[in-house]
């Protein structure tokens, strides 16, 4: 059973600092590289990070020097660490395999990140 569980959100001043964690299922997170996506009201679900199985990464431009995506292969899990939050970082934030969710269309419920003052 395949599944993606994120904790970790909540409610930060702007400059502030979240850990996001997504405990995902195993047949999952061995095979393939892991991603976290957010999904701001009104907008389509985005991807703002990867990391493959052997650590290498990358992210968006709008989160580039910011987050930082890594992930604990013994616990199945995968970490997004969020420093000098905007505003504009509120979202719902969701862990998934970006190969497979190309073709599964299922997703966590994802962890509510708020950014306001």
């Amino acid at each position: 059973q395949v599944q993606f569980v994120e904790s970790g959100g909540g409610l930060v001043q702007p400059g502030g600092s979240l850990r996001l964690s997504c405990a995902a299922s195993g047949r999952i997170f061995s095979i393939y590289a892991m991603g976290w996506y957010r999904q701001a009201p009104g907008k389509q679900r985005e991807l703002v990070a990867t990391i493959t199985s052997g650590g290498s990464t990358n992210s968006a431009d709008s989160v580039k020097g910011r987050f930082t995506i890594s992930r604990d292969n013994a616990k199945n899990t995968v970490y997004l660490q969020m420093n000098s939050l905007k505003p504009e970082d509120t979202a719902v934030y969701y862990c998934n395999a970006p190969l497979w969710a190309k073709t599964n269309d299922y997703w966590g419920q994802g962890t509510q990140v708020t950014v306001s003052s």
